[in-house]
């Protein structure tokens, strides 16, 4: 339980400071996703059952504390379909390959937020925003991807997790 909220907490500081970034690119919905890198860390440190308790306690918790409760059924979303995308890829890949479920995991998300978004607003078009999405996707879920891949294996050797 300790290492779910030491996680959970760290991911609520990543999204709490990301949120004051403002994006790099003028592009609504891309961002990096910092606290993704927590959320990898667990699936490949904690394993995948108590990495969606972090998941979903930095979802919700996260969206209260930076009051974008109304984004939550976009962020639950994009998030379920990460994580479902993430442990399915995590079987095939070894500790080495940590950014390759990042890369899939990202577009997962993207594709989750698409399809809430179609349901809001009642039509498929929204869905013309994915190749601008699938490349900031693939771009950040590298850089996730390499982010959390260079921190479990460093704590691994310190014998942290």
């Amino acid at each position: 339980m300790s290492k779910i909220a030491l996680l959970t907490a760290v991911a609520l500081i990543l999204f709490v400071v990301e949120a004051q970034i403002p994006a790099p690119i003028p592009v609504p919905g891309v961002k990096l996703g910092l606290a993704n890198v927590v959320t990898l860390f667990a699936i490949f440190s904690i394993g995948r059952k108590k990495a969606v308790i972090v998941l979903l306690l930095r979802i919700v918790l996260g969206s209260l504390i930076t009051g974008q409760v109304a984004a939550m059924g976009f962020s639950l979303a994009g998030g379920a379909l990460c994580y479902i995308v993430m442990c399915v890829v995590r079987r095939f890949v070894t500790e080495r390959q940590i950014w390759v479920v990042s890369v899939f995991g990202a577009i997962g998300h993207n594709l989750g937020q698409l399809a809430v978004a179609a349901f809001v607003v009642g039509t498929a078009s929204v869905f013309l925003y994915l190749p601008i999405l699938l490349v900031s996707g693939i771009l950040t879920g590298l850089f996730t991807g390499l982010s959390a891949q260079y921190l479990y294996k460093h704590l691994k050797k310190l014998n942290i997790m």
